[in-house]
């Protein structure tokens, strides 16, 4: 940009620092990752802001819109339909109120900005039920105090710029004063370093010093020519049956991501592979058997995101003898006016038990892959009922099903599961043929009569509750409270079952994760039934990534 004052920011101005706060958040995302309080694998804030951010970015990229309000507006509506976690979400509705402060404004003036900050600061703060202080929320609602006096000081928007910079960062200096968990975890809130990084991305681009030029958003490369043909260019083996009926495509972002391994890996689950990336970002297309198999395996890896699954035995059953012939989709089978249930699993053993007890569509996530609120809120929106539940089961994700029910014309209600057992018991309480409101009363009554336990690997060293964690031990948390830790997986886990109160409950399930096999897991549920043996003892295969048992106690 020129120098000298900057009195009027246009739409292509916008455009090119919403771009700048992309790649500099995208530079410092393994930071903002680092900065999450408990050492489990999680949904990480860096990441699923930077998800956020590129679907923001990818509404206006090649739009030649100059006008500064119609801009962000695009911009909001891109970051709402692409939030991811609530970090995600909190960060959509600081786009939102934005958007809505520079709405009919052709180019804003410092002024302009200054009402805009105050309406991203508040619409944040609406969009979160309990508000707390020490978080995100802090950050922008200091930015925008501080650009309110900028404001009546200079027309000047680099100096604002400067002045709501410097504020921010002061701002999440100080949120380890105001959250003890984070004084005592030793960090600074993740979600405000991510929004101080995009503002210094911003601030950074209209000082001159990021270049956008030749600088690309860690797109994956595209596929190599020879992809394979569409389902309508296939040919028809004999029998009419495809050996791989399942197309499934998606892309896997993580840390030290080997190309080739993942490749081969990828290979071996069916044909068709395609697998192209780098060590940060790679592009998968396979045609598989169970589509669960490679999903799960990138969930292993990192992050999966832009999940793609197609039944081509369907499409070409269609092609063949017509739509009439399509094979019939195996979930269940939701009649309009009844209540539907859509919900959240990591895994396709978990995904397999919510559709056994009638969940009508299972969105792929959970921990470490948060799903935005374009894909909650598709899946609500494809079933044929007016009458929806949503079960996020996981607390990462409340605000993303709350932003698609607020999106949705139909009657959704969202029920606070925080786990997946938490989920499988809402879902028993499930009466299609009642209204949402009962429905959704009935399943938050039944999350209090289930206990969670979780046994993972820690990502972190950090003392936290009393537990002295180390980096790669092995930990256990109870109802999301780390509770034990240490280097013996079954010393961890009879110490979590005490923590738990198993004693007192009736029936435990044991749902074991992609990294345990079922003869440890069955040795497992053998040791739990000889230290409760008037316990009834489950175990279930889950598939979930990460964490190795996941345990449910009624």
């Amino acid at each position: 940009m020129t120098s000298g004052k900057w009195l009027r920011c246009t739409g292509s101005q916008l455009r090119k620092m919403a771009h700048a706060g992309l790649l500099w958040l995208e530079q410092n995302r393994d930071h903002v990752n680092s900065l999450n309080v408990f050492p489990v694998p999680d949904g990480d804030t860096g990441t699923n802001m930077l998800l956020t951010m590129r679907s923001a970015y990818a509404r206006v990229e090649a739009s030649e819109e100059t006008h500064v309000g119609k801009v962000a507006g695009q911009l909001a509506q891109g970051a709402l339909m692409g939030a991811r976690g609530n970090s995600g979400v909190i960060l959509s509705q600081i786009w939102r109120g934005l958007a809505a402060g520079l709405s009919g404004i052709e180019a804003f003036t410092t002024a302009d900005l200054a009402l805009a900050f105050q309406g991203a600061s508040d619409t944040a703060y609406k969009g979160v039920m309990r508000p707390v202080e020490g978080t995100i929320l802090t950050v922008i609602r200091e930015g925008a105090a501080e650009a309110a006096d900028a404001a009546r000081k200079s027309e000047d928007l680099r100096f604002m710029l400067e002045r709501i910079l410097e504020r921010c960062q002061q701002a999440l200096e100080r949120t380890p004063e105001q959250l003890p968990i984070l004084r005592q975890a030793g960090v600074v809130d993740s979600g405000g370093q991510g929004l101080v990084y995009i503002l210094e991305g911003m601030m950074r681009y209209a000082q001159g010093k990021l270049s956008l030029d030749g600088q690309a958003t860690a797109t994956v490369q595209s596929a190599p020519t020879g992809m394979p043909l569409p389902a309508q260019a296939m040919a028809i083996p004999e029998g009419g049956m495809l050996e791989f009926p399942y197309d499934v495509q998606f892309i896997l972002m993580g840390r030290n991501l080997n190309v080739h391994e993942v490749r081969a890996r990828i290979d071996a689950m069916g044909d068709s592979t395609v697998v192209v990336g780098d060590d940060r970002t790679i592009k998968v297309h396979i045609h598989v058997k169970d589509p669960g198999e490679p999903l799960s395996y990138g969930t292993s890896l990192g992050y999966v995101t832009d999940v793609v699954v197609e039944n081509m035995q369907e499409q070409m059953e269609e092609i063949v003898h017509g739509p009439a012939a399509a094979m019939p989709v195996p979930d269940t089978v939701v009649v309009p006016g009844q209540v539907a249930v859509v919900t959240v699993a990591s895994g396709a053993g978990l995904a397999g038990v919510f559709r056994s007890l009638g969940a009508a569509y299972v969105v792929n996530g959970g921990q470490t892959n948060n799903p935005s609120t374009e894909e909650i809120y598709r899946a609500v929106e494809q079933l044929p009922t007016d009458k929806v539940v949503i079960l996020p089961n996981n607390k990462n994700i409340f605000l993303a099903a709350e932003a698609a029910r607020d999106l949705s014309a139909k009657d959704v209600a969202v029920v606070h599961s925080r786990s997946m057992p938490q989920g499988i018991t809402a879902l028993m309480s499930l009466r299609p043929d009642g209204d949402v409101a009962a429905n959704a009363e009935a399943m938050e009554r039944a999350l209090s009569l289930v206990k969670t336990g979780e046994v993972t690997r820690a990502t972190r060293t950090v003392e936290l509750d009393g537990v002295d964690v180390q980096e790669g031990s092995i930990i256990g948390l109870a109802d999301g409270r780390l509770c034990s830790s240490g280097p013996d997986e079954r010393v961890v886990l009879d110490e979590l079952l005490e923590q738990m109160d198993i004693a007192d409950c009736g029936i435990v399930t044991l749902y074991y994760g992609a990294d345990v096999t079922m003869a440890q897991a069955m040795e497992a549920a053998d040791h739990i039934r000889a230290g409760y043996p008037d316990v009834e003892v489950e175990a279930v295969e889950g598939g979930q990534a990460h964490y190795f048992y996941i345990i449910g106690a009624e």
